[in-house]
């Protein structure tokens, strides 16, 4: 951690007019979550009430945790503003500010992958970089607001933990798979078929035969491994069972050059 983000925890009380609080959504912040604010309205309780954090950069309060409670506020005040009890924190940079909202626990609302990701990325975290990358060198994007799409991977913390979990060349490798086959149909980038041919890859990687696996794969709609895997019935645990279907498809009815079952 650099010396920056050792400040983050020394900060001050303060009242400040909300009017003065700016929400930075264009860079890391998510969307106002309306459904969230009238629960927090609803049930809001000054007792146990947590102050906003914001930081103070360039003469203005950026809001890096605390928006909805903010809405909340004002919402209870006729949807006028008011002055608002915040912490403010000093000597953070914007990227900082990205990464505290990232990491945020507690009793904060829980961050999205999609935000997470969006956030960790804008504060120039280096896995979540690498991952932004290896997604984008196989022609494909991260949907950060986790809508899929063509070419739009919105199964946003499947494919994080998938990267983890095989490294970026085997990662990439799959999407590139998958890409061939599908050419970037939205229902082929659901995670049910990103973990199947993904640790299909990484438990047969110096044995399978890439052009067979994209031919065999070709055969199949982009919905086949999850709704074959959802109709066997089998009792394996995610993701094998879709490793598993990944597996019957690569071997087919012939019996040469088949891959033996590892699991």
């Amino acid at each position: 951690m650099n010396g920056t983000m050792k400040q983050e925890r020394l900060y001050q009380e303060a009242l400040i007019d909300s009017s003065n609080l700016v929400i930075p959504r264009d860079t890391y912040q998510r969307e106002l979550n309306n459904h969230r604010v009238s629960q927090i309205a609803a049930h809001f309780d000054e007792r146990v009430a947590n102050e906003p954090k914001v930081s103070k950069r360039d003469g203005k309060f950026y809001v890096f945790d605390g928006q909805h409670t903010i809405a909340a506020r004002k919402r209870l005040n006729g949807d006028r503003d008011l002055p608002i009890l915040c912490k403010v924190y000093t000597g953070l940079t914007e990227q900082d500010e990205a990464r505290l909202f990232a990491e945020q626990t507690g009793t904060s609302a829980k961050v999205h992958p999609g935000s997470k990701i969006r956030a960790l990325v804008y504060g120039g975290d280096e896995d979540a970089m690498a991952f932004l990358k290896a997604t984008e060198s196989a022609g494909l994007r991260i949907s950060f607001n986790q809508s899929g799409g063509q070419n739009r991977i919105g199964c946003v913390a499947a494919a994080y933990a998938e990267f983890h979990s095989v490294g970026a060349e085997i990662y990439k490798e799959a999407l590139r798979v998958i890409t061939a086959v599908w050419d970037g149909h939205k229902d082929s980038l659901r995670a049910e078929t990103i973990q199947g041919v993904t640790e299909f890859i990484k438990l047969y990687h110096s044995e399978y035969d890439p052009k067979r696996l994209v031919s065999r794969l070709h055969r199949c709609d982009p919905l086949y491994i999850s709704r074959s895997a959802k109709a066997s019935g089998n009792s394996l645990p995610v993701p094998q069972r879709y490793i598993f279907e990944v597996w019957k498809i690569y071997n087919g009815t012939s019996k040469a050059n088949t891959l033996p079952l590892k699991f």
